[in-house]
């Protein structure tokens, strides 16, 4: 049953509709799968087959009599570590939490992938509390990338990245404060998308405050789509969810043809993008004027937020290890720890001033897109580096941000914005093209990445988990 790991959840729906194969079926093979690929890439921080079995079996059998539950009912996912997940703990990635505990409670996420049938796989691995755009931990050790396991995963959704691409589960919920769906997804070579903020209510609430948005992680736009559909909407226990939600899935198929497309390959020439990613997302923009939008280069009106990001980031990192003695200090992921530390030092005043400058940076890009409707960028400059980095080797950066400049500005102005697989550079590692929509354009965004999926323009070979 391998082959069932490499369909999409609509694949799997529709197989299950007819009768072809069942949720049994499915959820063996991936559970398979995950013991094959685990040892090699480390994706998970918890399998828990019986269960997932247990549901399977449920849904089977709901697909027998004709009366399926939901949207997914059946479809094999994965939950990154971070969103809690009931009947077993969310540990973060950190030696100071406590397995201990009833853990009853679903984020609104889950609670929905839950009504809907889905069928739970395990929890995906994460960075300490996700704060880096890199997936290892002082508890999980070292997630490493599906085309070549000497290289990163990315992070911080690193663990559900390497689950979707190498067939454990066709969709998994991440979590991104600053790249960390796309990020890990076009190191990868899947789709990933960060919603609008408050589209996909969140509970708790992150430690970084409105930066941090839920979002699908999938083969392609469209079960993303399916999956936004489904998790989107309501939740009391998040005070800044958007309410109620239109479906993204009605317009998917319109095409791109009319559509205004500014394209910018370097903000303006402030980041230095590898060649061989470059050539790549300029093929991607290509297809989208052959699909018949109006592209034209054009920059933003924006200089780099990295500053003001990192004052809300750390502070964010400090207010969450505000109250931790000093043993727990002292197990933490070093970087962390020194994040929070220069967090802690900053004043009301300069954290206020990072409000201004985020501010002001919405305003800019609410305007640009009264000229333009979607925004093209690489994803990321370079391709994925050497696993259990925080930085490529030999590169001057310092943190994570120094290397993801397209991604958290949007964090910034809470806009969507999805990554599509595009190529592979030289070495064969994945590169990803970035679509940015104005605020609450999520539909256009899911649009145009389905218009690079139909054309073939996303199709990148599978990877194979194996040192080069």
């Amino acid at each position: 049953m391998s082959e069932l790991t490499d369909l999409t959840a609509r694949q799997l729906l529709t197989g299950y509709e007819k009768g072809d194969f069942s949720p049994v079926e499915a959820t063996r093979a991936a559970l398979e799968r995950i013991e094959v690929v685990q040892p090699l890439v480390n994706a998970f921080v918890r399998v828990d087959a019986e269960q997932a079995l247990a549901q399977a079996e449920s849904s089977a059998e709901r697909w027998r009599k004709g009366e399926p539950q939901g949207l997914l009912d059946g479809v094999p996912v994965t939950v990154k570590d971070l969103l809690l997940q009931r009947g077993g703990p969310t540990l973060r990635g950190s030696m100071s939490v406590s397995a201990e505990g009833s853990w009853g409670e679903d984020a609104p996420s889950v609670e929905r992938l839950r009504a809907h049938g889905a069928v739970f796989l395990g929890k995906t691995t994460t960075p300490e509390f996700g704060w880096k755009g890199v997936t290892d931990s002082p508890r999980h050790g070292v997630t490493r990338n599906p085309y070549d396991i000497t290289r990163t995963a990315g992070g911080s959704s690193g663990g559900s990245a390497v689950a979707v691409a190498l067939g454990a589960g066709p969709l998994s919920i991440g979590t991104d404060g600053g790249g960390s769906v796309r990020i890990p997804a076009s190191f990868c070579g899947i789709f990933a998308m960060k919603p609008t903020y408050g589209r996909v209510p969140l509970y708790p609430s992150s430690p970084f405050g409105t930066l941090s948005h839920a979002g699908p992680m999938t083969r392609d736009a469209a079960d993303a789509a399916l999956m936004l559909d489904v998790v989107s909407g309501e939740d009391w226990r998040d005070w800044s969810h958007l309410g109620p939600a239109d479906s993204v899935r009605g317009t998917l198929a319109d095409g791109v043809k009319g559509l205004r497309i500014a394209y910018s390959p370097s903000f303006g020439g402030q980041v230095a993008v590898r060649p061989a990613v470059a050539a790549a997302v300029r093929r991607a923009v290509g297809a989208l004027a052959g699909l018949g939008a109006f592209v034209e280069e054009s920059d933003p009106d924006i200089a780099d937020p990295v500053e003001a990001f990192h004052t809300l980031w750390f502070s964010g990192a400090a207010r969450l290890l505000q109250h931790f003695g000093p043993r727990q200090r002292e197990a933490l992921d070093p970087g962390l720890r020194e994040v929070a530390g220069t967090g802690a030092r900053h004043s009301a005043l300069e954290y206020l001033a990072a409000v201004d400058v985020r501010m002001d940076l919405g305003r800019r890009m609410a305007r640009f897109h009264t000229s333009y409707d979607l925004l093209v960028t690489p994803t990321l400059p370079i391709a994925a580096f050497e696993a259990g980095a925080e930085v490529p080797a030999h590169s001057g950066h310092r943190r994570w941000t120094g290397w993801t400049p397209f991604t958290y500005p949007f964090n910034m102005t809470q806009q969507p914005a999805a990554t599509v697989p595009c190529g592979v550079d030289e070495d064969g590692l994945p590169v990803g093209v970035q679509l940015i929509g104005a605020r609450h354009a999520d539909a256009l965004v899911l649009r145009a990445a389905h218009a690079l999926y139909e054309s073939g323009a996303a199709n990148i070979p599978p990877p194979v988990p194996a040192a080069r």
